[in-house]
């Protein structure tokens, strides 16, 4: 889906310029984004598989939920938004935990290059798979996994080409963020 996205400079901050999301990424242009991991307190990572007609990364798995921030959009919100459109699931502000923003530059090719700047959330995930609710447009399946198996997975990733290439610092920050909270 095509939306108003604001437009950032390569330091992530605003610029005040805004434009549709299909324009930045095809113009290369910085933009912020919201991440969020969700974990249970059995040592579980929710992961989920990217649906098959996205731009980017098709049916690689990647994190619980992921999305754009709207123009103008307050990004706590956007980060509740985007975890009940996806998944079905609702949630506070209070129950997320920022573990940090992180700039990553994906060039998919010639007129698509996703430049954001990724603000990363932690949330306990205190319901079952089956109380969620994917969105299809978005997400072909979700997955609790062992972080474990997830660290192993990761190690054997780059002939497997399982998940999204995400910066190998970035997958480890996420993980001992999760470690230190079971």
């Amino acid at each position: 889906m095509d939306e108003l996205i604001d437009i950032l400079d390569s330091e992530g901050n605003f610029t005040g310029k805004t434009m549709m999301k299909s324009e930045a990424h095809r113009k290369g242009c910085y933009h912020p984004t919201v991440t969020i991991w969700c974990y249970n307190k059995q040592g579980e990572i929710l992961l989920q598989q990217r649906a098959h007609n996205k731009d980017t990364h098709p049916l690689l798995w990647d994190a619980s939920v992921a999305g754009h921030i709207g123009a103008g959009e307050d990004i706590l919100q956007s980060a509740v938004r985007e975890v009940e459109e996806e998944i079905g699931l609702k949630i506070s502000e209070k129950d997320l935990i920022k573990i940090g923003v992180f700039k990553s530059v994906h060039r998919h090719h010639a007129t698509l290059v996703d430049c954001e700047f990724r603000h990363t959330f932690l949330c306990e995930l205190k319901t079952g798979l089956d109380n969620l609710t994917k969105q299809e447009s978005e997400v072909k399946a979700l997955a609790l996994i062992p972080l474990s198996k997830f660290i192993e997975e990761l190690r054997l990733n780059s002939s497997s080409k399982k998940y999204v290439s995400h910066d190998p610092g970035y997958y480890l920050i996420v993980i001992e963020a999760i470690k230190e909270r079971l």
